[in-house]
């Protein structure tokens, strides 16, 4: 996604607000869970089958001329939306499109235009991305989230939506609606040679371009990751492993998740996959405080912090502090 890490997010900046959801919400539990971070290996290699996604990834090289760049940056935003303060995640938004309006191109299979802002390119991008960080953390985490919870989780994920290009009315809400939405899908998805170099780029990223220790973590957490792809996604792509190596990756895997789930150890980790997320983290976690003990809506945050209410500040209605 992002190319830069141009990020509008300052750590030391106290908190506007509790952001879209809110420190009680079932999002917040999820997406500061150590699993995120295997989920958001999970969603690049299920991301790899939409051939328009990889067209654009292969035009632009980010990916593999700064590969931790544009990990950290885009984990970093989809962390910022789901437990950062609404002021980040709306200077965020407006980052992430400026910098997709610039990826266009012709996906080479179809011979048809891509763009990365197009709608149904984002909901591609932005399911998936929720979609994997729940699935692996019912898997490897603390197990699937309540009845209720589920609901709130997808009415969380549609509300997110909102920041990118998506079209509401096509946002799945349910546990039921993005099986559908999947289902919809997949007579669109296909592997190629881009599509592979891209899942391998980010499951068994190269020493010479990646953090070593990046690298090495991500390669044994591999294993962890194939065994929540479908079958019919292992079997398309070659990505596929013995099912005496399902068998025993998914015991290991959650005793290291469980592990890894103290907050200093999440951090420590983070610093070294993604250090802009920390801050993020950090601050929802266990900074002060927000300025208002309040949670908003994204046409509420557009409304205070978007480049328009930027431009007129008495739009604005935030109090000065």
């Amino acid at each position: 996604m992002l190319a830069n890490r141009g990020w509008p997010f300052d750590g030391d900046r106290r908190r506007e607000d509790h952001g879209f959801f809110g420190p009680d919400s079932p999002t917040w539990r999820v997406w500061t869970s150590p699993t995120a971070l295997l989920g958001f290996q999970r969603s690049i290699a299920v991301e790899a089958f939409d051939p328009f996604l990889t067209a654009s990834v292969t035009d632009t090289q980010g990916i593999y001329t700064d590969p931790m760049g544009r990990l950290d940056s885009t984990l970093t935003y989809f962390t910022i939306v789901a437990i950062g303060d609404s002021r980040a995640a709306i200077e965020s938004s407006e980052l992430l499109q400026k910098v997709h309006a610039r990826a266009t191109g012709i996906e080479p299979i179809s011979g048809k235009r891509y763009s990365a802002n197009d709608p149904a390119s984002q909901l591609w991008i932005h399911l998936t991305g929720w979609h994997s960080v729940l699935k692996c953390y019912e898997t490897y985490g603390p197990g699937p989230l309540s009845r209720a919870d589920e609901d709130r989780y997808w009415a969380d994920c549609a509300i997110a939506a909102e920041l990118q290009t998506c079209d509401p009315a096509t946002v799945p809400t349910s546990r039921d609606g993005v099986r559908q939405y999947f289902a919809e899908q997949r007579p669109r998805l296909c592997w190629s040679e881009n599509a592979d170099r891209v899942a391998r780029q980010i499951l068994y990223p190269p020493t010479d371009t990646t953090n070593r220790r990046v690298a090495w973590a991500a390669r044994r957490l591999t294993p962890a990751v194939i065994v929540t792809l479908p079958r019919w996604m292992r079997h398309l792509s070659g990505l596929d492993q013995r099912r005496l190596t399902d068998a025993t990756i998914v015991p290991a895997t959650k005793a290291a998740m469980a592990s890894a789930r103290p907050l200093p150890i999440r951090l420590r980790f983070a610093d070294i996959v993604a250090p802009s997320i920390r801050p993020v983290w950090e601050n929802a976690l266990r900074g002060r405080p927000p300025l208002r003990d309040e949670v908003v809506t994204p046409s509420q945050a557009r409304e205070r912090y978007g480049s328009a209410a930027i431009r007129n500040p008495a739009r604005s209605g935030v109090p000065e502090h």
